[in-house]
């Protein structure tokens, strides 16, 4: 009788590890550091500021399609901009400061993403890409000491409200859940307005991530 109760408990147990890797549909959290940037072009000329560095936190849900591919679709709040300037220059015995200005808008993100899934010693190696919708919910700019919020609508000096985009992404999951991921985020859409102006001008987002996550 004993042996028997022994074996039924190891095939329990077995099938509640079997069933907790074989979920079709997992939850998880993410959290790091980014470092976005803005390219701008205008009259066939383009250039690129300084990254700075910011953060993003967020939830995905996996999806698992087969026993490679799956989806993840997530929602992240992300910080993106960009920076110039601040730096000092020295020209005959006088050092010369230039202005500092920064760009800074907060953003809702929704990215789906197809994974390719790859066992890998205590864990899984894992790459994709996917589309991304972005909404910003606020923004200003710094310039020196002064600090203006940024409006968003359809005038010239506006930002538009919603971006779009692709991501690419990778890392390392262990069997525990918890993983490290790197990404880049390459903004598609034209955040200026560029009202028959003639100088085509545009500002699109770039911004590259790393951080940790949490499969449950």
């Amino acid at each position: 009788m004993k042996k028997i109760l022994l074996l039924l408990t190891l095939a329990a147990g077995l099938n509640v590890v079997a069933n907790a890797q074989d979920k079709p549909v997992s939850f998880g959290v993410k959290a790091g550091v980014a470092f976005p940037n803005l390219k701008f072009s205008a009259m066939g000329m383009s250039v690129s500021a300084d990254a700075k560095t910011t953060f993003y936190v967020g939830g995905v849900a996996d999806i698992k399609v087969s026993n490679i591919f799956s989806v993840q679709p997530g929602l992240t709040f992300m910080s993106k901009g960009t920076k110039s300037g601040g730096d000092v220059f020295a020209a005959e015995d006088m050092e010369v400061e230039t202005e500092s200005v920064s760009i800074n808008v907060s953003y809702l993100e929704l990215p789906v993403n197809l994974l390719a899934n790859f066992n890998a010693g205590s864990g899984k190696f894992f790459v994709g890409a996917g589309p991304y919708a972005a909404y910003a919910l606020s923004g200003n700019t710094k310039v020196g000491g002064s600090k203006e919020d940024i409006t968003f609508g359809s005038g010239d000096d506006d930002m538009k409200r919603f971006d779009f985009g692709v991501n690419f992404l990778t890392g390392y999951q262990l069997n525990n859940g918890l993983n490290i991921h790197a990404g880049y985020g390459l903004g598609l859409g034209n955040l200026a307005n560029d009202n028959n102006s003639g100088f085509n001008a545009s500002a699109k987002n770039k911004v590259f991530s790393v951080g940790l996550g949490f499969m449950f």
